[in-house]
Formats: structure tokens, sequence, C-alpha cells
């Protein structure tokens, strides 16, 4: 063995015994039976596996994340919400920054999900949805029938799309909130706002039934954030998105139906800070905010767009008409002029397209669209 005095003088500063008798005494560490390790799955086996060793005799739970951002990983949510932890280690720099991964475990730890699963909606997901209002015919698909059979519509227009998806897809109602007018109403916006409580039971019942609902904003000479703000407490459900349609917004001295509207990039900007504010405060998975568009004059400014927000998933949305020509056409120059950070979105009109494309075709457009809707 090694003398005593000869240990101690190679470990200055530490205390050497040679009696078991004089040794300190010492208690079980504290369990961490609170402390979650994150670790991504099919990361470096051995650095993972000792990582996890460590972190299991002390207590610590283990939790895989299929990917960096646990958001995206059904299970994970499931095992972080039933693990309530009060503090959790990721390791990897994938995992990103703390404040962004803190956040995102904030929204984790809810166990609240998206139909389809998960609290990211794209690329995990494929809406197509029924758009109009409830009982206006005219307006789209959507309002040519009641809510029951509006829902039983929309699966049958989803169904196709199961076997050209490696992801889930998702029926979705869009439903026209405020409604263009031809004449300026009781407060000159040439916008109709429709009543909160006469949507809430198409919005309940389609959550219900497993459908994400979007609200769309036709908002003549209105502000589109105070469009928004009314929508409020539909806003705060975590399957309820938002669509912007520049197309009825009026600048100052315009008319309806006179000519194509527009919008300023500041003002769609301000609309997802907004949305991306409360969405963050309430902890709800990413919320969707879709931009109509069919001229790129549309939307003024479209390269400032702010695509930054972890809590927004934004689809420019083409809603071209016509043949399959004219529709291509559309696609490659909304696709073409879009910013990075966005997804797209395809319109089918039932009477407007000649012929409208089925399935198949539309899913051929390339980038393929994340949203499908039928007016």
């Amino acid at each position: 063995g090694v003398a005593a005095g000869a240990l101690s003088a190679e470990l200055a500063g530490i205390r050497v015994v040679t009696d078991p008798a004089r040794l300190p005494a010492t208690g079980a560490p504290r369990s961490l039976h609170r402390v979650v390790l994150l670790v991504h799955q099919g990361g470096p086996a051995a650095a993972t596996m000792a990582a996890a060793a460590t972190a299991q005799l002390a207590g610590a739970r283990l939790i895989s994340v299929h990917g960096y951002d646990p958001r995206a990983d059904p299970a994970a949510i499931t095992a972080l919400c039933a693990a309530r932890p009060r503090q959790v280690v990721a390791l990897g720099a994938g995992f990103g920054p703390p404040g962004r991964l803190a956040a995102r475990l904030a929204v984790a730890v809810t166990g609240v999900q998206l139909p389809g699963g998960g609290q990211v909606l794209f690329p995990l997901h494929r809406l197509v949805a029924l758009y109009g209002h409830p009982g206006a015919a005219a307006l789209g698909a959507l309002g040519q029938q009641g809510l029951r059979a509006s829902i039983r519509r929309v699966r049958e227009a989803a169904a196709p799309y199961r076997a050209l998806s490696r992801v889930p897809v998702v029926p979705a109602f869009e439903i026209i909130a405020t409604v263009a007018q031809g004449s300026p109403g009781p407060d000159g916006s040439y916008s109709y706002e429709s009543p909160v409580a006469s949507l809430r039971p198409w919005v309940r019942r389609a959550i219900t039934a497993g459908l994400y609902v979007v609200l769309d904003l036709q908002p003549g000479r209105a502000s589109l954030l105070a469009q928004a703000e009314r929508y409020r407490s539909l806003l705060k459900l975590p399957d309820v998105g938002l669509a912007l349609d520049p197309e009825w917004k009026l600048q100052p001295g315009q008319l309806p139906l006179k000519q194509i509207g527009s919008v300023r990039i500041a003002e769609v900007n301000t609309v997802i800070s907004w949305l991306a504010a409360l969405t963050a405060r309430y902890h709800l998975p990413q919320k969707l905010l879709v931009l109509h568009q069919f001229e790129l004059s549309m939307i003024r400014g479209e390269r400032q767009l702010n695509t930054h927000h972890d809590d927004l998933a934004i689809v420019i949305h083409m809603d071209g008409q016509g043949s399959p020509g004219d529709k291509q056409q559309t696609w490659d120059a909304v696709t073409g002029a879009a910013p990075p950070g966005v997804f797209f979105g395809w319109k089918n009109f039932y009477r407007k397209d000649h012929p409208m494309l089925s399935p198949v075709q539309t899913m051929a457009r390339s980038p393929q669209p994340v949203m499908i809707s039928y007016q």
C-alpha cells in the first residue's frame, strides 16, 4: 500500500485517514425524483448512457425525445406531463438556448396536444379544410349544410389525403368570422363582425369532433388587430388559429369590389406579435396564422414578414382560381416571392376551377401544401 504520509503529500488539502471508523458520517443524497433529464433519441450512445445511468442512480427521470423539440414528440409530451418536473436538464446543444427550451417545456408539460398528436403543426400535420360562413351557402362549402353535415363533409374531403401523406391528415373548418360587406355598416368598416356567441357552437363542436378551426378575417376598413382581439376567447383555445384575408382589406377611399385589397406588412406583423404573445402566455400548442394571397400586391412588403416566433406556424395560402395552368402560375409566383420560414396552402374551388384538381393532383405541387382548403 501507500503510506499515509506519502498519500497526504500527493493530495494537498485533503484529509487522509487510515481507520474506517474515522471517516466522516454521510447519508444518502437527496433524491432527484422531480428532476428530468432530456436526451436526444439516437444521440451519441456512450455519452447518453453515462448521463442516463448517473441521472437514474440519483433518482432523476430520463425522457427520450425524438428530435430536439419536446413539443414535436407526442410520447415525450405525455411523459413530461406525467413527471411534472421542477427542473429539467437537457443533454446536447441541439435543444437550443435555455430561454427557448424553457418556453417549449412550459407548453409540453401541459400535456395538451393538437389533433393528430404533438404540439407543433408543420410539417408534422396536414390540414384539409372547408371554407365559408355558417348558414351562408354563397360564401363557401362550409355554409352549404348544417354543422353536423359539415363535419361529415370535411372528413370525407380529408380522407383521400391520408394515403398521400406521411403525416396525420386533420380535417378543419376555416370559418369566415368577419365578412366583407358591400355597405359600410354602422361603424363604416364594410365588414360584418360575427358575434362570438354565434361562432362558439361551431368551434366547440368541431374541436370535440377532432377538427382544427381557423377564424378568417375579411376586415374592410377595420383594423386587423382590433378584429383579431374580438375573438380572443376563441383564439385562447388550443385548436383554433387565425387567417388574414388581404383581398378584402380596404385602404382609405377604397370601396369593396372595386379593386383587389392589400395590407401593409407592418399591420400583419402587429397581429403576428399579438397572436404569438397570446399563445405564449397561455402555454398553448403552436398556433396557425394563415395569409391568403393570389396576387403579390396583396401583401405589401412581404419579405419583411416576421417568421421568428416559435409559437406560430405561418402559412401563405394560394387562393388562385381557374384552369390548372392558371393556378400553377399563381402558385409559382406566390411560393417564389415568399420569405423563408413559411409553409404553403392551396385552395380548390368547387365551381370556379375548370376543372378542380383531384387530391393526387393537388399533392403533386412543389412544395407540397400543408393546408388544402375547399370553397
